[in-house]
């Protein structure tokens, strides 16, 4: 009795072996934990979505690994200057890039000087989404895509739109919807989006393009005429205001949006990249994450390395076609 015992015990033990083995892939992404402070650098300054959501994270993950985690503003040069200081540093988990379309899809094709390559980051998942927005100041007779294309084919050269800037994603959303339909209108860019929003109230430029916030607070007051978002799908935030695609059949792809994702040093391995992909989703879960997410009037999108790397590169390469009709060449400052 006493060998049969033992005879199930080894063969237990044998397969409980096996089974951990077997799994130990999947278990090294909860094993791996910070040793020392986690430093997410915010490529922008304080204040914007970027940073909040940096802040975000970083609180979530010093509970979650008992590591203090503290986010750092590294601005300027459209978010390239925190972006290369990321790409120069270790992968060892204690330092992450909080990404956006600007410094990790735009400038890759905009900037001819810039000290960093796609290659040298490692995406580990987006955060959120959040949409732009169209608008058009009540002086001019618009309250729709439709009708201001048909303005612009009437009044050829009457309209100007403004933006946050030359090469940011407001000012391309805008020369992507103008290319589609083949249509032109000057552009005026700002140096940011608060003074592109006072030119727009006060009717120094007829059409604005810009993120979802601040312009719909202007536009559920009637201040201005939101015309359309610019993701596929219509904005909890702001329902009754039809998305681009609706508006056409050449605009049925037309997908746009600003997105807030994390980034490694290329040379992270898979466990660092995985524990911190998991946290990640466990962060996008909770209900306080969503209601914060939520009042800021983006949505959540978790994705897995592998799907937020697919997204990143199909971003770039949208960004750089339309970069190239554009024929914008700019230096990093």
């Amino acid at each position: 009795m006493t060998q049969l015992l033992s005879r199930r015990r080894v063969l237990s033990t044998a397969a409980a072996f096996s089974a951990t083995a077997a799994f130990s892939r999947a278990g090294v992404a909860a094993d791996w934990r910070p040793t020392e402070t986690v430093r997410l650098i915010v490529p922008a300054a304080a204040g914007g979505s970027t940073d909040v959501m940096g802040r975000m994270l970083a609180a979530h993950l010093q509970s979650a690994w008992g590591q203090s985690a503290i986010v750092e503003n590294r601005s300027g040069a459209g978010g390239t200057i925190g972006t290369s200081e990321v790409a120069r540093q270790k992968g060892d988990g204690h330092t992450i890039l909080v990404g956006n379309p600007g410094p990790n899809a735009i400038a890759l094709s905009i900037f001819r000087n810039l000290t960093y390559k796609a290659d040298q980051l490692q995406p580990v998942s987006n955060l959120i989404r959040i949409p732009n927005i169209i608008s058009a100041h009540p002086s001019v007779p618009i309250k729709s895509i439709p009708e201001l294309i048909a303005y612009i084919k009437a009044n050829p050269d009457k309209l100007t739109y403004g933006s946050s800037g030359i090469g940011q994603s407001p000012h391309l959303t805008m020369a992507w919807l103008l290319q589609l339909t083949g249509l032109k209108m000057v552009h005026v860019p700002f140096r940011g989006a608060g003074p592109a929003l006072q030119a727009a109230l006060s009717g120094d430029i007829q059409i604005l393009s810009d993120n979802l916030f601040p312009s719909l607070p202007q536009v559920l007051d009637g201040k201005l005429n939101g015309l359309a978002v610019t993701t596929p799908e219509r904005s909890a935030s702001a329902p009754d205001i039809p998305t681009v695609r609706e508006s056409g059949q050449e605009l049925a792809k037309f997908d746009v949006s600003s997105w807030f994702g994390i980034f490694l040093p290329k040379s992270a391995p898979a466990p660092v990249v995985d524990a911190l992909n998991k946290e990640i989703k466990v962060f996008l879960e909770r209900e306080d994450t969503k209601k914060n997410i939520a009042a800021m009037g983006a949505r959540t999108d978790y994705g897995t390395p592998q799907q937020f790397s697919d997204f990143v590169q199909a971003e770039t390469a949208k960004f750089a076609a339309i970069i190239k009709q554009e024929g914008l060449q700019m230096d990093v400052n």
